[in-house]
């Protein structure tokens, strides 16, 4: 019988093979006693496995508070553990409630993040996957052999419905291939959402005319499941190409009934990561947590940036920027979205650290308070791409194109 696999980073006072087996029949069939029904019979077919353990370092003191013991040391492990896809089928919200349930309540554990799992190639005839992905997402606007340049609605609330449609039709002007509202903004007392799509569209749908080229605008759908349908149906009915989900917020489901559409592009934002991220032994890596979205079916999906204005290291960032370019059940494109704090500066250490340019590159600031204006903002954007592409550094760059050294001036610390 097929079986998935997952890895755990765990701390624990206990012996490791102890706590293992703990965190294996909590996530299976066993509880913290035993009970009559749980036959030999029953554990061989359901019982979850531990696959393999590898001792790290010793810490004296508990990461999290768990059951720590005063004199004891705690352990460092990396544990992998496997259960019989009999356990729960393809049903997405209980694989994950398997993989992430009770075991961060667990005492035995003064630390545990889910560090990856794997599924069999099953998976693909139940679930669909990213519709556009990374192919489909540049097809979109137009973009080749470069990354998508995109930028955020700012202020990110309080602009009426007049002063956004404006600002994006600078924007587009600009030359821009990818616009998106901020999370922040859904519905607001003076910018409602219908209004808001109608007109940004009509804008977008102009240029298209003129120009041939569609920018890509990322509308805020998030909401309750009936109402994320209506905002989607009212973005295809005004020409629209992509709706934005706050995974998140959301939920996973909800996520899942929106991808499953297919007609619209579906970025991914995280807002919420650090919570699910930010402690280096609790939550979920973001290796796990990209698959999870891949199985839903986002397009795009957000990996912070290089030199970021976040908590986030850039190696943490450049190993999230290359979980999503791994291939994923032979497909199952996902956009790396790098965004946070960035400017063109960021693109040279971005190309030499990652070797792609399968990105949607965002900047808000970057762009919009660029000394020269927006046009010169996604220039310098795209000439700093070229420039990391060539082979050219920072200085190098500014050197050849005016744009950037105004950016470098204006935005470099």
């Amino acid at each position: 019988m097929e079986r998935v696999f997952a890895e755990y980073l765990i701390e624990t006072p206990y012996e490791v093979e102890q706590a293992a087996a703990v965190l294996a029949g909590e996530q299976s069939s066993g509880t913290f006693v035993s009970v009559p029904g749980e036959t030999e019979e029953l554990k061989k077919r359901f019982a979850a496995r531990v696959e393999d353990i590898q001792l790290l370092d010793l810490a004296d003191e508990p990461s999290i508070p768990g059951g720590s013991i005063p004199g004891k040391k705690y352990q460092k492990a990396r544990v992998k553990v496997s259960w019989s896809i009999e356990n729960f089928g393809y049903n997405l919200p209980v694989l994950i409630s398997t993989l992430q349930g009770n075991l961060y309540e667990i005492t035995q554990f003064t630390g545990l993040k889910l560090m990856d799992f794997e599924v069999p190639d099953s998976f693909t005839t139940h679930f669909k996957g990213p519709k556009f992905g990374i192919k489909g997402s540049k097809l979109s606007c137009g973009v080749t052999d470069r990354p998508m340049i995109g930028t955020i609605i700012k202020p990110s609330i309080g602009m009426s419905v007049e002063e956004t449609a404006t600002l994006v039709k600078s924007l587009i002007d600009a030359g821009i291939d990818f616009i998106k509202d901020d999370e922040l903004m859904g519905s607001a007392a003076n910018s409602f959402f219908d209004d808001r799509v109608k007109a940004i569209m009509k804008v977008i749908r102009d240029n298209e005319q003129k120009t041939g080229k569609k920018v890509m605008y990322a509308f805020n759908i998030s909401d309750e499941i009936d109402e994320m349908q209506r905002k989607y149906d009212l973005i295809k009915k005004e020409e629209g190409s992509c709706a934005m989900i706050s995974i998140n917020s959301v939920g996973l489901s909800g996520t899942k009934k929106i991808c499953d559409q297919g007609e619209l592009v579906i970025h991914g934002h995280r807002n919420g990561w650090g919570m699910l991220n930010r402690h280096p032994l609790l939550g979920i890596e973001f290796p796990a947590y990209q698959k999870i979205q891949r199985l839903a079916g986002v397009d795009q999906l957000h990996v912070n940036g290089i030199q970021n204005k976040f908590w986030e290291s850039d190696d943490s960032v450049v190993t999230s920027i290359k979980s999503c370019l791994k291939p994923f059940l032979g497909g199952y494109e996902i956009l790396p979205v790098v965004s946070s704090g960035q400017w063109g500066g960021q693109a040279v250490e971005t190309y030499r650290r990652t070797q792609t340019t399968d990105l949607l590159y965002m900047a808000g600031g970057g762009i919009l308070a660029h000394p020269m204006g927006p046009k010169a903002g996604v220039n310098a954007l795209q000439q700093a791409w070229t420039g990391a592409v060539d082979g050219l550094s920072v200085e190098e760059t500014a050197l050849k194109y005016p744009e950037f050294a105004e950016s470098v001036k204006k935005f470099s610390k």
